[in-house]
């Protein structure tokens, strides 16, 4: 049973930085990617920042240059390193590992709430 738990977020000013993590166990598929994701109550949710299954990483637009994403060498635990926060960063963000070869299969995390006040 894969399960990921997340930790980290909270409450910063424009301008400040926060931290988030998440543990995956449970894994025994290949790993097709992992990363994060943020979604607002009733909006669309987009990727922030990704590993390809090659360790490459991929950032949004909108966080190049602040947001850095980061991974143990077993690929068991991430992190996403959030720094100069907008008020429009402000979401809830999961964690996502995307696994399996023939029915690839998405699993998250329980989701973490990161505030950005103006």
């Amino acid at each position: 049973q894969v399960q990921l738990v997340e930790s980290g977020g909270g409450l910063v000013q424009t301008g400040g930085s926060l931290g988030l993590s998440c543990t995956a166990s449970g894994i025994d598929m290949k790993i097709n990617s992992m990363g994060w994701y943020r979604r607002a109550p009733g909006k669309e949710g987009e990727v922030v920042a990704q590993f390809t299954a090659g360790g490459v990483a991929r950032y949004s637009d909108g966080v190049k240059g602040r947001f850095t994403i980061s991974r143990d060498a077993h690929w068991n635990t991430m992190y996403l390193q959030m720094n100069s926060l907008k008020p429009e960063d402000s979401d809830v963000y999961y964690c996502n590992y995307n696994l399996g070869m023939l029915v690839p299969v998405d699993f998250w995390g329980q989701g973490t709430q990161v505030t950005v006040s103006s």
